[in-house]
């Protein structure tokens, strides 16, 4: 996805996570990197409707707020990353709602010998 992006965005609030998207972002001349709490100030629809594919992997808690702004936008597949099958499954359900259908879902036992696996859905607008 990202060798064909013209353009990308990237968001985080943690100051470690920034340090590592600019250091990521060194082969790509067109990326804007922000710190923003998307938790606290999701990327609204209007936002949102510059581009084709999103991206998203929340904290534990999910991403509510930001799921309710994608269902709203003309954004074609959003890729959900989540360690929480419950807010997993509630943000799902918003994306659904919204037009969005799950294409593909994968679980990833990426800790091995614990209880934590990741989920890794593709939505696309219907």
């Amino acid at each position: 996805v990202l060798d064909k992006a013209q353009k990308i965005y990237a968001a985080d609030f943690d100051a470690g996570a920034i340090q590592a998207l600019k250091k990521a972002a060194q082969n790509f001349k067109t990326i804007q990197i922000e710190k923003r709490n998307l938790f606290k100030n999701p990327l609204t629809a209007q936002e949102l409707s510059d581009f084709d594919c999103v991206i998203f992997d929340p904290p534990r808690a999910g991403a509510k707020e930001q799921s309710e702004h994608l269902a709203q936008s003309t954004v074609a597949r959003i890729i959900a990353v989540s360690c929480n099958p419950a807010t997993f499954a509630r943000d799902a359900r918003l994306l659904i709602a919204g037009g969005y259908r799950l294409k593909s879902l994968k679980l990833i036992d990426q800790f091995v010998f614990s209880a934590h696996c990741e989920l890794i859905g593709i939505f696309e607008k219907s």
